[in-house]
C-alpha cells in the first residue's frame, strides 16, 4: 500500500504509521496536510495520516477544514504519545555540543531541559526528522538535534537523552484517512462528523441533547468558522457507542435539529498509546 505522510521520514507521522501498518509499505511524503489529501482523494495513495489534535496545544483547526473540503472517509484513529529526544553523531560528547536544531514546537516543548544548557544555540528548522537527518547526513560534529527515536534510528544517530520534553504527557492523535466509500466496520464504536445550527437561543443545546438520549459519550466538540459567513460556525463531533444502533438513532435525530450533517467515518477507536 502507499501511505500518505506529511513531513519527513523519521518524523512522528512516520512513527504512528509504520505502528498502525506495518513497515512493509510505500511512506510517500507530503510538505503539507492539503498534499496528503490530494494524494488520497485522487489515489495516489491509499491511505492518508493526518494529525488533529495535541493534549498540549489542542485542536489542528486547519485540518478540520481540509477534512471538510476533501470529503475524505476517517477510516480509523492512532494516538501517539510525543518522547522528544536530544542525539547527537556517536562519539559526540554533551559538552561538544553547540547547536540544537529543531521544529520550533519542539523546542517549545523541550524549554526548561535546554534552559539548563544556556551555552547552546537553537535553530528552528522545518520538522524534527529533517533536524536529525541533516545532523547525520552533514556530520555535524558540534551539533544536536531534537526528534523521534525513530529519527535517530534512521539517520545514525545515538540518543544523549530520552524525554526531555517539559511536559511528560504530551500526546498527538492522528486521523486514518481513505477514500469515501461507506463501508463501515463491524466493530465500529466511534464516529467523526460535523454539523451546522441556526444562529438562534439554544440550537447547540437541542443538538447535544440528541446525542445524551441515545447514550451516546461525546468525547470531542471543537468549533470552527465558516469562512464565507462571519460569526457563524461548524462543529464537529467525536462520539463514542457500544451499539451502531444507539449511533444511527442519534444521526436521524440530530438531522431533525441541525441544518445540516456530514459523517466523515464510522471506524474502530484507537485502542492505547503507541511510543
Amino acid at each position: 500500500m502507499k501511505i500518505a505522510l506529511q513531513g519527513f521520514e523519521g518524523s512522528y507521522h512516520h512513527s504512528v504509521a509504520m505502528e498502525y501498518f506495518g513497515r512493509e509499505h510505500d511512506f510517500v511524503w507530503c510538505l503539507n496536510f492539503r498534499e496528503v489529501a490530494r494524494m488520497v482523494e485522487k489515489a495516489e495513495a491509499d491511505y492518508g495520516v493526518m494529525a488533529i489534535e495535541n493534549s498540549i496545544a489542542g485542536s489542528i483547526i486547519p485540518n478540520y477544514s481540509i477534512l471538510q473540503n476533501s470529503r475524505l472517509q476517517v477510516a480509523g484513529e492512532a494516538y501517539l504519545k510525543i518522547t522528544h529526544c536530544l542525539m547527537t553523531l556517536p562519539g559526540v560528547r554533551m559538552e561538544d555540543v553547540e547547536e540544537v536544531y529543531s521544529h520550533q514546537m519542539a523546542l517549545n516543548q523541550c524549554v526548561d531541559f535546554l534552559e539548563e544548557h544556556p551555552q547552546w544555540r537553537l535553530i528552528e528548522s522545518s520538522d524534527t526528522a529533517r533536524s536529525a537527518q541533516m545532523v547525520g547526513e552533514k556530520r555535524l560534529a558540534n551539533a544536536a538535534a531534537i526528534a523521534s527515536e525513530t529519527a535517530a534510528e534512521l539517520f545514525g544517530l545515538e540518543i544523549r537523552q530520552r524525554g526531555i520534553n517539559s511536559i511528560r504527557n504530551n500526546y498527538t492523535r492522528f486521523m486514518i484517512l481513505k477514500r469515501h466509500d461507506l463501508i463501515i466496520p463491524p466493530d465500529a464504536n466511534k464516529a467523526s462528523l460535523y454539523f451546522k445550527i441556526s444562529h438562534e437561543r439554544g440550537a447547540l443545546v437541542r443538538v447535544l441533547t440528541q446525542m445524551a438520549d441515545e447514550s451516546i459519550n461525546l468525547s470531542k466538540l471543537q468549533s470552527y468558522p465558516i469562512p464565507n459567513e462571519p460569526w457563524h460556525y461548524l462543529f464537529h463531533v467525536d462520539m463514542e457507542f457500544d451499539d451502531l444502533t444507539d449511533y444511527v438513532s442519534a444521526i436521524d435525530r440530530i438531522q431533525q435539529v441541525a441544518d445540516g450533517v456530514y459523517v466523515y467515518g464510522v471506524y474502530k477507536r484507537g485502542n492505547g498509546v503507541v511510543g
